[in-house]
């Protein structure tokens, strides 16, 4: 049995292509890593990699993980700018017993020793969409609601399991900032005897339930993984209110390591993509009806409206 599911519709074609590479008998790292690449090098998607939107500087910092469940190694970068697939050093870095987690300046500086490629990020379109934040928030610059990170679960024939993560974080973020998704327990958590998980949303405080390793702790404990998400997002959000009053965008995605699979959110919107082993890749939505979360197949409607919408020409 060979799976993946990953955060967001921008997913899709990303584990479409590891699925394929899966199906032939890829490993599971070979095939998170395309998928993930795939979302980054993609201009339109302006949360992850490429045309990801800027900090309040105007420039595109960058956080990736990746962990294999089989070593539990871990390697991550923070706050990186100028390389292409973030995700690709941060797996090099797996690979490190220790500095296997590097960031800003020194993430670079082992990016470009290893021979990843340099790229400038910041593209036009991103620009774009800074300057007219600029302009409406002309007082105070704040980060906008929406945390897409893309967060990616893949299990191969052979029972291995890995996860990753990517994005460019908040947008207006402040320099140096970083959120749930380059720290173990948080954005990511993998354990092949188990399974993995992965979250999205407002890192500052999905970091505070350390969410990923709790859906983990709660399949290991003998919980479907839909219900593990449910579990791990309704006690963190409830927690959340009951001591600060509110609470951040909170959205999740596990699988196990037969390949069943879970999702939960405490937001309105929230997507995933999925490809199993004999099913056809697809995009389902996501509704929290009463602390359970329902998933509906995505219309071809929606599917469009969603790739329109991100391609839609901009202007000043």
């Amino acid at each position: 049995m060979w799976a993946m599911i990953a955060t967001w519709r921008m997913a899709l074609e990303g584990i479409t292509a590891g699925g394929e590479m899966l199906e032939q008998g890829a490993a599971a790292g070979e095939a998170l890593e395309k998928a993930i690449c795939d979302i980054e090098d993609f201009p339109y998607y302006k949360s992850v990699g490429y045309g990801g939107l800027p900090n309040e500087e105007m420039e595109v910092e960058l956080d990736a993980a990746y962990m294999d469940g089989d070593t539990f190694d871990i390697g991550a970068v923070a706050a990186i700018k100028d390389f292409a697939n973030p995700i690709k050093v941060a797996k090099r870095l797996s690979a490190e017993s220790v500095n296997c987690m590097l960031v800003s300046e020194g993430a670079e500086k082992f990016a470009h020793k290893e021979g990843f490629e340099r790229k400038n990020m910041l593209t036009d379109r991103a620009k774009i969409h800074y300057r007219k934040r600029v302009k409406e928030t002309a007082q105070e610059l704040r980060p906008y609601i929406g945390h897409d990170t893309v967060g990616v679960v893949a299990l191969d024939q052979h029972g291995k399991m890995v996860v990753g993560t990517s994005t460019s974080g908040l947008f207006m973020k402040k320099k140096g900032r970083v959120g749930d998704s380059p720290i173990s327990g948080s954005g990511f958590y993998a354990d092949s005897t188990v399974g993995g998980a992965s979250a999205t949303g407002l890192g500052e405080d999905l970091m505070k339930g350390c969410i990923s390793y709790e859906i983990v702790r709660l399949m290991k404990e003998g919980h479907h993984p839909q219900a593990a998400c449910e579990i791990a997002v309704s006690n963190l959000d409830a927690e959340l209110k009951k001591r600060r009053g509110k609470a951040g965008d909170l959205s999740v995605v596990a699988m196990n390591n037969k390949g069943e699979y879970g999702v939960a959110t405490n937001i309105e919107g929230f997507s995933f993509a999925v490809c199993r082993e004999g099913e056809t890749p697809a995009v389902y939505l996501v509704k929290n009806v009463d602390g359970k979360c329902i998933h509906e197949l995505a219309s071809e409607e929606w599917l469009n409206n969603y790739m329109q919408t991100r391609m839609a020409p901009l202007s000043e």
